[in-house]
């Protein structure tokens, strides 16, 4: 529980740095002259490293190890947060964003690891569902509380504050955090650990090469995984940056002034993660077809992400919540994405499979942010940003539906 509560709130914390930039814009964007197209490319300036760094992120875990590599890497983008109060305009914030995202890289590569080393495999999806949720509806109850402070004090001081928790985080990460045999744990739940799959390497890879990159890419089930995955995460992009500017400057709603209502999004997300667990799973059971239970809750999430556009024609702000929690509520649902990948990586490949879903997947934070920028930055609304988003989760669906394919694992030649 120790070791899962450290992964929780260092994983909470890595998405509320990333995304406190979204309550910060309209108060910074003002302060510094920024137009909206400019928010785009500071916006997706995170994701260029970040992607990027995927890779040398889980070699860095490999050499220095869980422990040193996790506290290290919270307690630089802690610090990368902390310093976007310092920064006066559009580069300044474009390299402090830079600097964020390539400090966060080691995060989920160090959870993959944590969760193989600590957790027997029957209790990895269980712990992976916990801190995921911890994900959306940590943002849901602490984003209303960082409003608080920036309409108090400023957006410098939220930076500063948030930066600050996190290093202190980081202080306590180390000082807690153990590898099973460096812990107190006792011999018989090493026992089950060990029994369980942890402390295994797993099948040896056959290594990085681009050649073996375009196999996996021609295989359907990887790319229609990857694509959809993207599709599916342009909507978490969006509610990670964009989505507190669209309700103060397009529906003229505030964290303060609306209370706990717009936090409705981030709690349906995490009902979202978990019923597509448990669905998934389910379906499993009932149908014998991982194919059915797999595709099904995705599909049905990415359909749901597409209901964002309803949003344009919705005369109460009560309704566009709903819609929106509806929307975020699929996200979740298709959150499956990562653990269908598992069922279809090659064996011998499943690291560079990761690496490259996870490219794929971050893609989406470069992209999205910049269209919604240029397109509310031309339009002075928007309109047309929802119907992007809209119009992506049904080219998820029609990619799960006629791209992928059987849900079966991937043989390379």
């Amino acid at each position: 529980m120790v070791i899962l509560a450290l992964i929780s709130t260092a994983t909470l914390i890595n998405y509320l740095d990333r995304s406190v930039m979204g309550v910060a814009k309209p108060a910074l964007s003002a302060e510094l002259h920024l137009r909206p197209e400019d928010m785009g490319w500071i916006f997706s300036a995170f994701s260029w490293t970040y992607a990027l760094a995927q890779i040398p992120g889980g070699y860095v875990i490999d050499r220095l190890g869980t422990r040193t590599t996790y506290a290290l890497s919270l307690g630089l983008w802690s610090l990368m947060t902390a310093m976007h109060g310092a920064m006066i305009g559009f580069i300044s914030l474009i390299v402090a964003r830079l600097l964020l995202g390539l400090a966060e890289a080691p995060c989920f590569p160090a959870n993959s690891r944590v969760l193989s080393t600590w957790f027997p495999q029957q209790e990895r999806a269980k712990a992976t569902g916990v801190y995921t949720v911890g994900e959306y509806i940590g943002l849901g109850l602490l984003i209303p509380v960082l409003s608080w402070i920036l309409a108090t004090y400023g957006w410098r001081v939220m930076f500063v504050v948030v930066g600050v928790l996190g290093m202190g985080f980081a202080a306590l990460f180390y000082r807690m955090y153990r590898e099973p045999g460096e812990s107190t744990a006792n011999q018989a739940e090493l026992d089950l650990i060990a029994a369980g799959g942890g402390f295994s390497g797993g099948t040896a890879s056959l290594g990085f090469s681009w050649n073996r990159v375009g196999q996996l890419m021609r295989k359907r089930q990887i790319a229609g995984a990857s694509i959809g995955q993207f599709c599916s995460n342009s909507t978490l992009v969006f509610f990670l940056t964009w989505f507190p500017s669209y309700l103060a400057e397009e529906r003229g709603m505030t964290f303060i002034k609306s209370g706990w209502l717009v936090s409705l999004p981030y709690v349906a997300a995490s009902v979202g993660v978990m019923l597509g667990g448990v669905v998934s799973d389910w379906l499993i059971r009932r149908t014998g077809s991982a194919t059915i239970g797999r595709k099904v809750p995705i599909i049905a999430g990415l359909l749901l992400c597409g209901s964002m556009v309803a949003a344009n024609w919705a005369d109460s702000n009560e309704m566009v919540i709903a819609i929106m929690s509806l929307a975020f509520f699929g996200q979740g649902l298709a959150g499956l994405g990562w653990t269908l990948l598992s069922d279809v990586a090659p064996k011998e490949m499943m690291g560079l499979t990761g690496g490259l879903f996870n490219f794929v997947t971050n893609l989406a934070g470069i992209i999205t942010p910049l269209v919604v920028g240029y397109v509310v930055g031309s339009t002075g609304g928007f309109y047309g940003a929802l119907a992007y988003i809209g119009a992506l989760g049904l080219i998820g669906t029609l990619t799960y539906i006629f791209v992928l394919g059987p849900v079966e694992r991937v043989t390379i030649d």
